[in-house]
């Protein structure tokens, strides 16, 4: 089976990108992770699905598997591509956009710059909801991992985040820390693993280990779920520039009940077609 795709990348957190409007994709997760293969497919953290929308008021669905095969919920990241596929293939001419994705509908918009603006949703803090296991929702928990107690902010920005404050991300644990809180039994979806250092009040340091990937150069969720942590815990404003390894984003979130806005670019890199 041929299909046709485009690789793109946000702040160098890279996706495979598909039309599956003009072309059928009915694709296993064992060939999704043959795809993500950065040595025996085209290699990336996420492939991206563009579908018709099944709802009304939307514009398209947007659906997202991790390299593992696995469909996830939410990609901030992903979602600025998604933005800019659907503009350079001509599938829209709208630079305004609601999609469905799995965590809800999203909100994305092409600015003057050339840069895209997501709204992420408003978080949820709720254990229920998250998922993560505890009795009552609070601002912190300790968790304990390889028989260390950590303390994490727990939340969902349309997927589950355990954000740790550390004083140096260089330095942090994220290879071998990392995978263990991702698998740790008190987030039954597993989790994405962040590492914040705080330089000042509107700009952090961040690396995260991603659910179902591993260490990205650059998370879009995992950056809105750093600032919404840090602002809770009073240690941020409510505009923040985030720095990952592959560049920079603005994250702004106004409080409880308001949606998390994160702004960046999105690069095309190459286009081809796979025989799968």
């Amino acid at each position: 089976m041929l299909l046709k795709f485009t690789k793109m990348q946000g702040l160098g957190n890279d996706f495979v990108v598909m039309d599956g409007i003009s072309q059928r994709i009915g694709l296993s997760s064992g060939q999704y992770r043959k795809i993500a293969d950065r040595h025996f497919g085209i290699g990336c953290d996420q492939i991206l699905l563009v579908e018709k929308a099944t709802g009304k008021g939307t514009d398209f669905r947007f659906r997202i598997f991790n390299a593992d095969g696995n469909e996830v919920e939410q990609c901030g990241n992903g979602a600025r591509c998604f933005l800019r596929f659907v503009l350079e293939k001509g599938l829209t001419d709208k630079r305004a956009l609601q999609v469905e994705s799995a965590s809800g509908i999203i909100l994305l918009r092409m600015e003057a710059d050339d840069t895209v603006t997501v709204n992420m949703g408003i978080p949820r803090f709720a254990p229920e909801e998250i998922p993560f296991e505890a009795k009552k929702r609070a601002l912190t928990y300790a968790l304990t991992v390889k028989n260390r107690r950590v303390a994490i902010s727990a939340l969902s920005i349309g997927n589950p985040h355990a954000v740790q404050l550390v004083r140096n991300v260089d330095t942090a644990p994220v290879s071998t820390q990392g995978p263990l809180i991702e698998k740790h039994g008190r987030f039954p979806k597993k989790a994405n693993a962040g590492y914040m250092q705080v330089v000042n009040r509107g700009r952090i340091r961040l690396r995260v280990f991603e659910r179902g990937v591993g260490e990205t150069l650059s998370c879009g969720s995992g950056a809105c779920a750093a600032v919404v942590a840090g602002i809770q815990r009073r240690l941020l404003d409510n505009q923040v520039v985030v720095q990952t390894r592959g560049g920079e984003l603005k994250v702004r979130w106004d409080g409880e009940g308001n949606p998390v806005w994160m702004s960046a670019g999105a690069v095309t890199v190459f286009e081809g077609i796979i025989d799968i």
